[in-house]
C-alpha cells in the first residue's frame, strides 16, 4: 500500500468511524504523513515501528526546533494511528498509546479592546457589497463568539432574525444557542436583503455567509478578509482573537464563568478559565501604569 493511500484511507477512518472534526482529521493526517517521511527517510519499515524508533522520531522532531504544543499535537496524531493500524491488523499493539505528551506551555490568548475592535470594524467599506457582508460577518463573531468554522457553517435555517438567536454546530456536532444584538441584527438584515440576493443570483445555498461566486464561504476566504482589514485598521490580530475579546469582555462585564462557557460551546470549564487570567493580567497592567511605583521590591 502507498503512503497517499494509506493515508486516505487514515482520514477516512478519523472522519467516518472515530467520528472526528474535519480539522482534526486534517492535523492528525498532515501530523502522521512527516512521521512516514521520516520512516522513509530513515529506510525504517513501518511494521518495525516500536517504542523506539517513536522515541527517535519525536526526538528528530525537538532537535528541529518543534514547540512542545506541536510535540503533544503529534503524539494524539500518533496515538490515532498506531489504533488505526492494530485494527486493520498492520501492528500488534498501539506502541504510540505508551506514549506521554508534554505538558505544553499555553500563552495568554491576546485580547482587543472594545475601542481596538470599533476601529477594525470601522475600516469596512460598507458602500460595496462584499463590506456589508464583511460586517455583517465579523460583527457576528464578535458578538457571539464563534470559531471560524462555525461561522462559516452557520446555516439560514439556525438564523432567528426576530428573536436575535443563532443555533451554532460546534464541535463534536454540538449545538448552541447564542443570543446576539441589535448593531449585528441591523448589519445581519443588510446583508440578507440587499447584497446576498445578489451573490447567490437564485441558488439555493444553505450558508448564511457566501463568497462573491455565491457559494459557501471558506475558511481561508475569511482568513484572507482579515488580514486585509488588519492592514487597513493597524490593529494586530487573528480573526479568533474576536472569540477571545468576546469571552474576556463578558467577564470584564461581570457575567459569571458557567454563563460564558455555554455561550463559547466549551466542554470543560476549566477550557474557560483561562479568561479570567487574561482579565487579571489586564488588571494588572492598568495598575501598573496607574500606579508604577506600587508592586516593586
Amino acid at each position: 500500500m502507498t503512503i497517499d493511500l494509506l493515508l486516505k484511507n487514515f482520514y477516512a477512518d478519523l472522519r467516518t468511524v472515530e467520528r472526528r472534526e474535519e480539522l482534526t482529521a486534517e492535523t492528525y493526517r498532515e501530523s502522521v504523513q512527516i512521521f512516514l517521511d521520516y520512516l522513509v527517510e530513515k529506510k525504517i519499515k513501518l511494521s518495525a515501528v516500536n517504542n523506539k524508533v517513536l522515541l527517535y522520531y519525536l526526538a528528530d522532531r525537538k532537535t528541529r526546533g518543534m514547540t512542545e504544543l506541536t510535540l503533544a499535537k503529534d503524539i494524539s496524531a500518533l496515538r490515532a494511528f498506531g489504533s488505526y493500524l492494530v485494527r486493520q491488523g498492520f501492528w500488534e499493539e498501539n506502541f504510540a498509546a505508551l506514549l506521554d505528551r508534554p505538558k505544553a506551555h499555553r500563552d495568554l490568548p491576546r485580547v482587543l479592546s472594545v475601542e481596538q475592535v470599533d476601529s477594525l470594524l470601522s475600516v469596512i467599506d460598507v458602500s460595496k457589497p462584499l463590506g456589508v457582508r464583511d460586517r455583517a460577518l465579523f460583527e457576528l463573531i464578535y458578538s457571539c463568539g464563534l470559531r471560524i468554522s462555525e461561522a462559516c457553517g452557520l446555516l439560514i435555517e439556525n438564523l432567528h432574525l426576530n428573536e436575535r438567536i443563532l443555533i451554532v454546530r460546534g464541535k463534536g456536532d454540538k449545538e448552541r444557542m447564542v443570543p446576539f444584538g441589535e448593531t449585528a441584527k441591523s448589519r445581519l438584515v443588510a446583508y440578507l436583503n440587499d447584497v446576498r440576493p445578489l451573490l447567490v443570483k437564485g441558488k439555493a445555498v444553505p450558508e448564511v455567509f457566501v463568497n462573491y461566486k455565491g457559494k459557501a464561504i471558506s475558511r481561508k476566504g475569511v482568513w484572507k478578509r482579515f488580514q486585509e482589514l488588519e492592514a487597513l485598521s493597524g490593529v494586530h490580530a487573528k480573526v479568533h482573537t474576536l472569540r477571545h475579546s468576546f469571552a474576556t469582555h463578558l467577564l470584564s462585564g461581570g457575567m459569571d464563568l458557567r454563563s460564558v462557557q455555554e455561550l463559547l460551546g466549551h466542554a470543560d470549564l476549566a477550557t474557560t478559565t483561562i479568561y479570567t487570567h487574561v482579565d487579571d493580567k489586564r488588571l494588572r497592567e492598568g495598575h501598573a501604569e496607574f500606579f508604577p511605583g506600587h508592586g516593586k521590591k
